[in-house]
C-alpha cells in the first residue's frame, strides 16, 4: 500500500519513466525499473475506471432529473368551442379578399375592353398610357393571388394566439404538477414514436374543461 501511495505522488508529479530520473527514484523508493512501470500502468488504469464510473454516474443522474412528455395542441385548439368563431372570423376575412380582388379584376377587365374598342381613336401617348395601366393592374392582381394565402394565415394566426396561450397557461399547471422537464409537440406526425404514457394532451384539455369527444365505436365483423 505505501508503495502505491509513495508512486502516485512519483506518477502525478509527471515524471516520466523514460526521463533520466527514474533511476534516482527508483534507488529513493526501492523499486525497480520494471515495477516502477507496472505500478504506473496501474495506477492510470485505476484512474481512468474511476473517472468511467463518474461519468456513468452522472449520466444516471441526469437521466432520473429528466422527464419528457409530449402534447398535441393542435388537437386541444380544434376541440376549443371559440374554434367556431375563429372559422367564421375567416370566412369573413376570405369572402373580404375576394371582394377586392374582384375589384380589381372588374377594373382590369373594363381598361382591357376599353382599349380593344378605342385603340384606334388614342395618339400614341395615350395608347402607351393604357398600356401601362392595364400591366400594372394585371400584375396587380398576380401578386394579390400569390399573397391571399399568406394573409388568410397571418389572420388566422392572429385569432387562434389567444387560444394557444389558453392552452399554454393549462399545459404550465400540468407540467408543474406534475414533474415535467420537456414536452415536445406531436401535432402534424412530427414525432416516430412518442409512448401515451407520456402523452399530456387530456390532461391539458381537462384542466381546461373541455371534454374529449368518445372514441368511434368499432366497426362490426361479418360472419362468414
Amino acid at each position: 500500500m505505501q508503495d502505491i501511495q509513495d508512486f502516485k505522488a512519483f506518477a502525478e508529479d509527471g515524471t516520466s519513466v523514460a526521463s533520466p530520473q527514474p533511476d534516482k527514484m527508483a534507488k529513493k523508493l526501492g523499486f525497480t525499473n520494471l515495477r516502477l512501470l507496472y505500478l504506473r500502468k496501474t495506477y492510470n488504469k485505476m484512474k481512468k475506471t474511476g473517472l468511467l464510473f463518474t461519468l456513468l454516474f452522472v449520466s444516471v443522474m441526469a437521466s432520473a432529473q429528466t422527464k419528457t412528455g409530449t402534447i398535441d395542441a393542435d388537437y386541444i385548439l380544434s376541440q376549443m368551442p371559440e374554434i367556431t368563431n375563429v372559422n367564421k372570423g375567416l370566412e369573413e376575412y376570405n369572402t373580404e379578399l375576394q371582394a377586392d380582388l374582384q375589384k380589381n379584376i372588374d377594373s382590369y377587365e373594363g381598361l382591357v375592353g376599353d382599349y380593344q374598342e378605342n385603340n384606334t381613336s388614342f395618339t400614341d401617348e395615350q395608347k402607351k398610357q393604357k398600356e401601362t395601366e392595364i400591366i400594372g393592374l394585371e400584375n396587380e392582381i398576380k401578386g394579390f393571388r400569390q399573397k391571399a394565402s399568406v394573409m388568410l394565415q397571418m389572420k388566422r394566426n392572429e385569432l387562434t394566439k389567444p387560444l394557444y396561450e389558453k392552452i399554454d397557461a393549462a399545459m404550465r399547471k400540468v407540467i408543474a404538477a406534475e414533474g415535467y422537464t420537456h414536452i415536445l409537440n406531436a401535432g402534424g406526425n412530427s414525432l416516430a414514436f412518442a409512448s401515451e404514457e407520456y402523452d399530456i394532451t387530456l390532461k391539458v384539455m381537462k384542466e381546461m374543461g373541455i371534454s374529449a369527444p368518445a372514441p368511434a365505436p368499432a366497426p362490426a365483423q361479418g360472419t362468414e
